[in-house]
């Protein structure tokens, strides 16, 4: 107690320097928004003591580490994105006409600026339900054959991973390589016993940033928010749904929760492989790019008793000329099937200087033509964001945005609602929906290109977490994406400028105030 009292007294005498240094550390030494600056520089003042331990957990910095990048396998990304730049030079990629004239250079760009390689020979199912998306994965993963890779920010020990658990040790001890990557804030429920258990059937589990000294994660930001699953390098998912009960509906705070994953069959699979890899072998210390085994479909190799760990790559497979006749051939093949549904998986996080999702939001914003509908659990923008969409509506574009009627982060959901009333003002339409918990995360436009994936739109998804999105260059897929949309809007309550001029004086306190720490949510 003694000692408590001590430094309680160090803390409060020595508080006018400590609040001095960390002001200097945050204005000149740290690259932050200047309104996340200004938040900060408040909190220090207006709480001086709490305000020192809330910097210390919210705001670690990671953009300028080289923490989680693997420069080798930057190097052949980037050289794949190069190569396929060179191949829409000569002519020989590309999609339908109408959309490679309207969005070859958003191909480009995420080319460039995310090396986002563009695949061509891709199917996809879409599910906007838990109990289905949860059937189609278990029946998947019975039929895998040579390795299982999961990666998601919340696993819990309940209903679904109760019943997919059983299927993934069964196939492990068939011989099918198994990997769990999971994030240890997200899955911090989940008890050890439980990992111990899986290893213990030869399963392979690593943990993103794992919490310290029990279940406490002082890292509460640059969590990895991605949820992807790839079997067998044929077959990936990706979307909004983590693994829990509440994902299934049955969770009475939330009722049902309507959700948005794709199912993706193709070369867009190895796309989200690639993504997986990266984390693992930041999380796993292992290196996946050793076995390039890993990055091709193993239904389509010809060895019948292709070895479970495959052999290390030898440096003269990986020449130039070798890579480019096969993408070549793979591009050739596309056109011949007819299969042009044309994929790019953009991933995005504190380990990059840009912003790739977001910049891929705004380039599909200031192309749009007729409309732009959203859906998003939480819409926290930054200014190029909420500009774009104003600009959009004020120039008699339909620009609809979906959100949930009900919190699930309180201070999010207030600093929503107060953006959602400059969208109104702006000409647009916003929608509460009303049937359960809204957590899909996607943006269709013109019911021609739609992206959908792991990000929602907020500062927090844009900057500070691991996020992963597909950019789908397909009108059929979109036009299915929007009819759900639009299902989904019997189910909400339209937020007119009279229903939102009509909230009370406690409303709008929240409201502002929570806008006010919207940088650091």
């Amino acid at each position: 107690m003694v000692h408590v009292i001590f430094v309680w007294d160090w803390l409060m005498e020595h508080l006018l320097y400590i609040n001095l240094i960390l002001s200097i550390v945050i204005v000149f030494f740290q690259r932050r928004d200047p309104k996340a600056v200004w938040t900060w520089l408040l909190i220090l003042y207006f709480v001086p003591v709490f305000g020192f331990f809330f910097y210390l957990i919210f705001a670690q910095d990671y953009h300028k580490s080289k923490m989680f990048r693997i420069k080798e396998v930057e190097d052949r990304l980037r050289a794949s994105a190069r190569q396929q730049e060179g191949f829409m030079k000569q002519d020989l990629l590309y999609l339908d006409d109408p959309l490679a004239t309207d969005y070859g250079d958003l191909v480009r760009y995420n080319l460039e600026q995310a090396g986002s390689v563009l695949t061509l020979n891709n199917e996809i199912e879409i599910f906007a339900d838990g109990q289905e998306k949860f059937a189609d994965l278990e029946k998947e993963l019975s039929l895998a054959r040579h390795f299982i890779h999961i990666q998601y920010y919340i696993i819990k020990d309940e209903e679904p991973f109760a019943s997919i658990a059983p299927i993934l040790m069964r196939q492990a001890k068939k011989g099918v390589q198994v990997r769990i990557l999971y994030d240890g804030m997200g899955s911090r429920l989940m008890p050890e016993k439980r990992w111990r258990e899986l290893r213990q059937a030869g399963i392979k589990t690593a943990c993103f940033f794992p919490p310290f000294l029990g279940r406490l994660n002082l890292r509460v930001n640059y969590r990895n928010h991605r949820k992807i699953v790839v079997i067998d390098g044929r077959i990936g998912y990706v979307g909004g749904f983590n693994v829990g009960r509440e994902y299934l509906g049955k969770n009475p705070r939330f009722g049902y929760w309507r959700d948005t994953h794709l199912k993706i069959r193709g070369d867009a699979a190895i796309s989200l492989q690639i993504r997986f890899a990266l984390d693992w072998n930041y999380a796993g210390k292992e290196n996946l790019f050793l076995n390039g085994w890993y990055f091709s479909d193993c239904t389509r190799l010809k060895e019948i008793g292709m070895p479970k760990e495959a052999e290390p790559v030898q440096k003269e497979d990986l020449n130039t000329d070798k890579t480019e006749n096969t993408e070549t051939l793979d591009l050739l093949d596309a056109r011949i099937l007819g299969k042009l549904l044309g994929i790019q998986i953009i991933a995005s996080g504190p380990d990059s200087s840009q912003r790739q999702i977001r910049d891929n939001y705004l380039q599909l914003f200031h192309k749009a033509r007729h409309h732009i509908y959203i859906q998003t659990p939480y819409f926290v923008p930054d200014d190029a964001v909420l500009s774009a969409l104003k600009i959009a509506a004020g120039s008699g574009i339909d620009v609809r945005l979906m959100f949930p009627c009900m919190p699930d982060h309180p201070f999010v959901y207030w600093a929503t609602y107060s953006y959602v009333g400059e969208l109104v003002d702006a000409g647009a339409r916003c929608f509460t929906y009303e049937n359960g918990f809204l957590h899909a995360k996607g943006v269709m436009v013109d019911s021609r290109v739609s992206c959908y994936g792991t990000a929602n739109m907020d500062i927090r998804s844009f900057e500070l977490n691991f996020e992963v999105n597909a950019t789908i260059y397909d009108e059929d897929t979109t036009e299915r994406l929007e009819r759900i949309f639009l299902e989904d809007l019997a189910r909400c309550r339209e937020v007119t400028r009279e229903v939102y001029e009509s909230r009370s004086l406690w409303v709008r306190v929240r409201e502002q105030g929570s806008r006010l720490l919207s940088p650091l949510l």
